[in-house]
């Protein structure tokens, strides 16, 4: 009778330990999280009745010279459609899938806006607040003694948000002209965040804030190290944490600016073919593809140095487009404010226009990549982003939004209906 007794409590023991594993591994997988890209191929994409549509994109990418290419397209919060084309890597001969990542270039700045709204939405800032002087945000001791025009007392975040601060090219692009900032400075080593804003603090501002608007890459560079400050975290770091990984986008990264310190699944880049060599960006004197080395990518932060997907970038829009499907991560009313429409000298908040009839567009062109976000006003989202530049620089994207329009029109309604999201 003892014996039978023990052997009870002993196999009830075992059985405890067998459900408390079972539990510990259900409450492992149910909490674990895949990222998208480590779940879509091509495949998933493959039907014959859009055989039509990616012969016009393969035969697009030969037009421009394009090595490699991804498409996808989001309707209603639904992933129908996401396939690469070309390659991903032609020396490693690896073929673009929907899970390489790629540079979007300026296509950042709408990740670093969310992260402007999210702030706002936690009460630690406000649009409205002042940048620079004693008590702003940016008030340290060394800023404030750099300041040569009294006008950087008035830039507010919303000024940086809609190239509206007062920044003007002073002999080029500040975030693209390192080997200059570091001549007319007097710096051994490329200028970090900090150092580059004391020197452009020295200048005059082009205009009075506010009152004009000038495409900068500057100041949302300055809205990256706001965003350092008021959260108290690198400025990747919040981002991650606090806008995609709610938005379910795990593999968004800040790029590197060499191929040997490229990520696992990132593809190479390529430039024009005829496009001469170009001086190192750190004045090593050096001759480099400009598209590796030839800029500090990495330091153009929220103006310009995400890396990801096609596919991820729909679903970050998903996440931020008011529509129920997928929960959005900021209120409504910030969804409204960053896509409020004023006139078409008015910049939108991240996006680059948001005019109610033709849909919200946002763009990005550097050396080695171009990108097109377009959310239509009917609740579809064409999402390109291809890993070689053009001879048309920015001007490409118009190129590229004709091939949407062309695409929708012809091939639209052979889409099928499903949802790659899920």
């Amino acid at each position: 009778m003892k014996k039978t007794h023990l052997m009870t409590l002993s196999l009830a023991a075992m059985l405890l330990v067998v459900i408390s594993i079972c539990s510990g591994r259900k409450a492992t997988e149910s909490t674990a999280t895949v990222s998208l890209n480590e779940v879509l191929t091509n495949e998933m994409s493959d039907t014959s009745s859009l055989s039509r549509m990616e012969r016009k994109v393969r035969n697009y990418m030969q037009q421009w010279g394009l090595k490699g290419a991804q498409l996808s397209i989001m309707r209603n919060d639904s992933l129908y459609y996401s396939k690469g084309f070309g390659w991903a890597d032609e020396e490693m001969s690896i073929r673009m899938q929907p899970s390489n990542i790629m540079r979007m270039a300026s296509v950042s700045k709408l990740i670093t806006a969310v992260g402007v709204m999210v702030l706002q939405e936690k009460g630690l800032l406000s649009l409205k607040d002042t940048v620079f002087g004693p008590g702003r945000i940016l008030d340290d001791e060394s800023y404030l003694r750099s300041i040569s025009d009294r006008n950087y007392y008035r830039i507010t975040v919303e000024d940086l948000l809609r190239h509206k601060a007062g920044f003007k090219v002073w002999g080029g692009d500040p975030m693209f002209a390192t080997r200059s900032i570091m001549v007319n400075n007097g710096l051994a080593t490329p200028p970090d965040h900090e150092t580059l804003l004391r020197c452009v603090l020295r200048r005059r501002l082009g205009y009075v804030p506010g009152t004009s608007q000038a495409y900068s890459n500057l100041g949302y560079m300055i809205l990256s190290m706001v965003i350092e400050k008021v959260s108290g975290q690198s400025y990747e770091d919040f981002i991650q944490e606090n806008v995609l990984r709610p938005a379910g986008c795990y593999d968004m990264h800040i790029a590197k600016n060499y191929y040997k310190d490229k990520y696992k699944n990132e593809a190479r880049y390529y430039v024009p073919d005829n496009e001469p060599l170009v001086q190192e960006y750190n004045n090593s004197g050096d001759s480099v593809v400009r598209c590796y080395g030839g800029n500090d990518i990495t330091s153009l932060a929220g103006a310009g140095a995400w890396v990801g997907s096609s596919a991820e970038l729909a679903l970050f829009v998903a996440s931020i487009d008011g529509r129920p499907e997928i929960p959005d991560i900021i209120s409504k009313e910030s969804v409204d404010s960053m896509t409020e429409y004023f006139d078409k000298e008015t910049f939108s908040l991240g996006w680059n226009d948001t005019e109610p009839s033709s849909g919200w567009t946002r763009t990005g062109t550097f050396s080695g990549t171009s990108a097109l976000v377009w959310y239509f006003p009917d609740g579809e989202c064409w999402v390109f982003l291809t890993n070689t530049s053009t001879w048309k620089g920015p001007g490409f994207a118009r190129y590229t939004k004709t091939l949407f329009r062309e695409l929708r029109r012809d091939h639209g309604s052979n889409i099928p209906s499903r949802d790659l999201f899920r």
